[in-house]
């Protein structure tokens, strides 16, 4: 099948708009992606490599780690009733609240001695679970360093033990597992992150290629001068020369 590589028109018919996107159909997109299969595929290499320098580089590591705590508000020997489980329930949402609070951060930060963090500041490292269907609370911190991540949650262990008392009744607490010193960071992610700007970037090659053709108003073959009823005079086929050059005379 001989490529239309130019064609003459009828300069004196009126001018009509064409953009590459009208009328193409599944097949014609699709064969329209193969063509730049180059350009899906490099794009997202970009993006990818980019994301994993990024991560490996410059993102700095977080650790976490956790401590848990049981909390028994009745008596020793009473009855574990289900309406005792929603109450507990129910008070994890103060414990939450209380744990950030100054009222227990700030002991945390004179006891070890944090001179370059605020109350504020350790409260955003700091996230309160419970456990479902339990008494038992976990504490998470989150920081730079595993070991004082580790040392952060221990002592917010303690201070809550010798603290909640004065505000809550509270019969017994308990120090379930005590923090240790996580061996890996939580985040960054390097795998998932490039995952993630791979298929960004194949989202961005295609959504590039077809914003481009649908702005194209080039004419190119024979078959586009006829969906826009332009009046055809004649068409120059492409050929190959000796050296394998294709050219049109």
């Amino acid at each position: 099948m001989n490529t239309i590589s130019n064609t003459t028109l009828n300069t004196n018919s009126n001018t009509t708009s064409f953009s590459g996107m009208e009328e193409m159909d599944l097949k014609q997109i699709l064969e329209l992606l193969i063509g730049k299969i180059w350009l899906i595929i490099l794009i997202p290499l970009i993006f990818s490599i980019i994301t994993g320098m990024v991560s490996l580089y410059l993102m700095d590591p977080v650790y976490e780690t956790s401590t848990t705590i049981y909390v028994n508000e009745k008596k020793e020997g009473a009855p574990l009733a289900y309406s005792d489980l929603t109450l507990s329930s129910q008070l994890v949402s103060d414990y939450r609240v209380l744990i950030k609070s100054r009222m227990f951060t700030e002991p945390v930060i004179k006891k070890l001695d944090l001179q370059n963090i605020s109350a504020a500041q350790l409260a955003e490292r700091i996230t309160v679970n419970a456990i479902n269907d339990t008494r038992l609370i976990e504490i998470k911190v989150q920081d730079k360093n595993p070991a004082l991540a580790c040392n952060i949650a221990n002592e917010l262990a303690n201070v809550f033990k010798e603290k909640i008392t004065e505000i809550i009744s509270i019969e017994n607490i308990t120090i379930v597992d005590k923090a240790i010193i996580p061996s890996s960071p939580i985040k960054p992610k390097p795998l998932l992150n490039i995952a993630i700007a791979f298929f960004l970037g194949v989202l961005s090659a295609v959504g590039l290629i077809l914003f481009v053709e649908y702005f194209d108003d080039k004419i190119r073959t024979a078959e586009d001068a006829e969906k826009l009823g332009i009046p055809l005079l004649g068409t120059v086929p492409e050929y190959t020369n000796e050296w394998g050059d294709s050219k049109n005379d």
